[in-house]
């Protein structure tokens, strides 16, 4: 029982995947209260926060697909946990991230709009942290704009359930990515809202040839301890990823692949930081988690 309970906090993390929760103070945060930050640390990552909204303002684009690394998700092979769209025009601040998060009190999902600030506050571990911005040529881009801000067509692809490993191709349950993804299947298929939203945004993603995940899952016991971990579910995925140790996922390199795939012309922009620095990448190699910069990027000091 130990070592089902060690695997059963490991899992936790897979939990976290688009770690949301109840909005207090503007934060999503997961069901816990989260730890409290210094003002030194604070004051970082919203240095690192104003240099994601400069590189925002200098695309000259009016929308961007947006993800962050929340938490330590190496285990499983991952970096980036949660994606959004940011709207330069988002109502209720200039680039405001659209996003699905799961609210705690109500126990389900909502749609939350949330400043770059407090989106990058929402990462874990302040002393680091990672933004991914795609930026989109100008049809796709005012597609996907007026998709996100048609609030009756964001919400009729908001399920009902929440499953931080949800089914990439089943309705029972929704994470925040795949609220992106079909948002994108949405706008770009430009399919209708209503009842079976989901469903035919889901049909076009399988016409395209989207792929979800897979997130790889280290161990067939750490894949049955994470039944005893709330808000992870494995009774919509097929038995046969259960089996593989491979569930189809949506997670921000899915959908970053899939637009590349889409649209190759699409303009990337990584940002990350550590105490030390910031580091702004454009239409390079992934910076990685080490946040190591390389020829031709931009590196901000933080100072000491």
């Amino acid at each position: 029982m130990p070592r089902l309970a060690r695997l059963a906090r490991r899992a936790t993390a897979a939990a976290l995947l688009c770690a949301g929760g109840a909005a207090q103070a503007g934060l999503p945060t997961f069901c816990e209260r989260p730890r409290e930050i210094t003002a030194r640390e604070q004051d970082r990552v919203l240095r690192f926060a104003g240099a994601v909204k400069a590189e925002l303002e200098r695309s000259g684009q009016r929308v961007a697909l947006i993800a962050r690394a929340g938490v330590d998700l190496e285990r499983f092979g991952l970096l980036y946990s949660h994606a959004g769209v940011a709207l330069k025009d988002n109502p209720g601040s200039p680039w405001g991230v659209r996003q699905l998060y799961y609210a705690c009190e109500e126990s389900r999902p909502r749609l939350f709009d949330q400043g770059i600030s407090g989106f990058a506050l929402g990462a874990d571990a302040p002393g680091h942290g990672h933004v991914s911005l795609l930026f989109l040529p100008d049809e796709r881009s005012a597609l996907l704009e007026q998709a996100a801000l048609d609030k009756p067509l964001a919400l009729s692809l908001l399920a009902g359930q929440y499953s931080a490993n949800a089914y990439a191709f089943g309705t029972r349950y929704q994470n925040c990515n795949q609220w992106v993804a079909e948002l994108l299947a949405s706008a770009w298929g430009r399919l209708e809202g209503g009842e079976h939203a989901r469903k035919q945004s889901q049909d076009w993603l399988r016409a395209q040839g989207y792929a979800a995940g897979p997130v790889r899952i280290p161990s067939h016991l750490m894949m049955f301890a994470g039944q005893f971990v709330p808000l992870v579910h494995v009774d919509d995925h097929p038995v046969e990823d259960i089996h593989a140790l491979a569930l189809q996922v949506s997670i921000p390199e899915a959908i970053e692949r899939f637009v590349r795939q889409q649209v190759p012309q699409a303009r990337h922009v990584e940002l990350c930081h550590d105490t030390q620095r910031i580091v702004v990448r454009r239409d390079g190699p992934p910076i990685g988690a080490e946040c190591r910069a390389m020829a031709g990027d931009d590196v901000i000091s933080l100072g000491s």
